[in-house]
């Protein structure tokens, strides 16, 4: 079965920055439309960033400006830059097959004040 696998969660403090990565078993997930999106403690799962197989990007107001959502080297792997993190952000964070709705296990992100 297809999966998808997160990596590069941790904690950081607020101001820093992380990058997640988001590998797939199959190339057809990542060269299709791909997400990441966050749950925080007692929320609802939110959108983060979204990215299309022709590579246009949609954002959350929320990280506008801080987070840059990309394709990575390697046609399997979709990249989520997070800069100037705050406390706000941190969350689950899953990365997300927009067609074929597969799901990641998730990463943690905390960030500290």
């Amino acid at each position: 079965q297809a999966q998808l696998v997160e990596s590069g969660g941790g904690l950081v403090q607020a101001g820093g920055s992380l990058r997640l990565s988001c590998t797939a078993s199959r190339s057809i997930f990542s060269i299709n439309a791909m997400g990441w999106y966050r749950q925080a403690p007692g929320k609802q799962r939110e959108l983060v960033a979204t990215i299309t197989g022709g590579g246009v990007t949609n954002y959350a107001d929320s990280v506008t400006g801080r987070f840059t959502i990309s394709r990575g080297n390697t046609r399997n792997t979709v990249n989520l830059q997070m800069n100037s993190l705050k406390p706000e952000d941190t969350a689950i964070y899953y990365c997300h097959s927009e067609l074929f709705d597969v799901w990641g296990q998730g990463t943690q992100v905390t960030v500290s004040s």
